[in-house]
């Protein structure tokens, strides 16, 4: 453990008894201490509107914590020791009396010396700025570079379009540093985009061919199979581009296409991601197809339309699908469109990135076809991990008869080990300090500038997506191929 890992530290949570708090945070939180990641002095503060006691928020805590990581037999101990760490005050998210209240709580719990401060805003983009305001002005944000230390850690979606992301990063400054800003992008601590680069660098076999030279056409899907699970009044005011593309989609896209960094630190991968994102002209209204899910019959069971979804308004023209091409333009892509293609309420669940070789010509194998099946790299990401390189290979047998055949890297098979939640990765490097996969202002102003210019239009046009039937593969994407 680093030297920062052996101060104390709080970790606070404002939104403390929300949704993602209870699924992601605290989980990781406690994966991390299992694992002995953690300090010995080392607290959870909860701080949300609800009213709650303590023995009520641990209770909450509680019901969703696993252990992976410790044997069966201690499970139990070990969350009883974390829950006594773990401590709730119920207060008002604009107030900084609130915080003060909070401040005091810790100082009773903690002692007299000053921990480090981790404030995780797990909280509608809406309130970052009522709640960065009353964390600065209840005095809690250290304002020098040395211990102890203040970080803050916001989810997105960052904005809804360029200047309201600036003005969300102007204000955010005004408290925080940029140094102390940890922009969070769940999709980054995934095992297999941590993968990315190292399968890039570390191996001679593909940086060769991994241009357009070789490569025809680079493809990232994101698929789910299920609606918008009672989040009508979040995802029908971003929607598919905003909540999933723009973000997840295009850092995916970012680490694919970068050139390779001097060092492996995070100033400078975050500059190779810069560069790629400014070389991405801005996507056109001809280069996106949008698709909104509709009502079907699927694996045996009736499922209701995107507009039948509670909250969801019945003249809504808010996206569920988006297919958007984008050109890199620089030496390296000049020319290879890269398809991103994102939609709920599709057929299955899915995430994966698919890199689709060029063919090779005549074809002197004699099988009645001038060119061979084209070779693809898959890298998947969720469900069952892996990297998988499609190849041409004989079957065995007297005649020469060719079929498609995968090599595949199964992560479970492969390393027989528990892959770690994204966010128990993420949270480590808040507290180690590590940004190498957190999202910097100008990387963000530069992912905007991409998609902005066709949101505004299809906001001022009131654009109609194309429907699709629930549980289908979305809408024909065949005009942007």
């Amino acid at each position: 453990m680093s030297e920062v890992g052996r101060d104390p530290l709080d970790f606070i949570v404002i939104g403390a008894s929300g949704d993602l708090a209870r699924r992601k945070i605290y989980p990781a939180l406690f994966s991390l201490y299992c694992q002995g990641l953690l300090p010995e002095r080392f607290s959870v503060y909860g701080l949300a509107r609800s009213a709650m006691d303590n023995d009520q928020f641990r209770e909450r805590i509680s019901s969703a914590l696993t252990c992976r990581y410790v044997p069966g037999h201690s499970c139990g101990d070990y969350i009883r020791k974390f829950l006594d760490r773990c401590h709730y005050l119920s207060g008002a998210y604009d107030s900084a009396d609130s915080f003060l209240s909070l401040f005091q709580l810790m100082r009773e719990e903690g002692g007299p010396q000053l921990p480090n401060m981790v404030f995780y805003l797990a909280i509608p983009p809406a309130i970052f700025v009522d709640v960065a305001r009353s964390i600065g002005n209840a005095g809690l944000v250290r304002c020098g570079g040395g211990d102890p230390w203040s970080r803050v850690v916001i989810e997105k979606p960052f904005g809804r379009d360029r200047q309201s992301s600036d003005h969300l990063t102007h204000e955010l400054a005004n408290v925080f540093t940029e140094e102390q800003t940890y922009r969070i992008d769940h999709y980054l601590g995934k095992e297999v985009i941590q993968n990315l680069m190292v399968l890039r660098f570390a191996n001679l076999v593909f940086e060769p061919i991994w241009n357009r030279k070789y490569i025809e056409r680079v493809w990232v899907d994101w698929r789910e199979n299920i609606g918008i699970e009672g989040r009508a009044g979040y995802f029908d005011n971003y929607g598919i581009i905003r909540d999933v593309v723009q973000n997840h989609l295009l850092q995916i896209v970012a680490m694919i296409a970068m050139e390779r960094p001097k060092i492996s630190d995070a100033r400078h991968i975050r500059d190779e991601k810069v560069k790629v994102l400014k070389s991405i002209n801005f996507v056109s209204k001809a280069d996106v197809v949008l698709g909104q899910y509709t009502a079907s019959k699927w694996k045996d069971k009736q499922r209701i339309g995107y507009k039948e979804e509670d909250g969801v308004p019945a003249d809504s023209i808010t996206p569920t699908f988006a297919a958007t091409r984008l050109y890199v333009d620089n030496e390296r892509w000049k020319g290879v469109p890269f398809i991103i293609r994102a939609g709920k309420g599709m057929n299955r669940r899915e995430n994966e990135v698919r890199l689709q070789f060029r063919d090779v010509e005549d074809n002197i194998f004699g099988m009645g076809a001038r060119h061979l099946p084209s070779n693809e790299l898959v890298i998947r990401i969720q469900p069952d991990e892996g990297v998988f390189l499609s190849i041409v290979s004989k079957q065995p047998g007297l005649d020469v008869v060719l079929e498609k055949t995968d090599l595949n890297l199964r992560y479970q098979l492969a390393f027989g080990a528990s892959i770690p939640d994204a966010y128990e990765c993420l949270l480590m490097d808040v507290i180690e300090g590590d940004k190498s996969l957190f999202i910097r202002s100008d990387e963000l102003e530069a992912a905007w500038d991409i998609f902005t210019p066709v949101l505004q239009r299809f906001s001022e046009e009131r654009v109609m997506p194309a429907e699709y039937e629930f549980g289908s593969l979305g809408p024909a994407i065949d005009r942007i191929l």
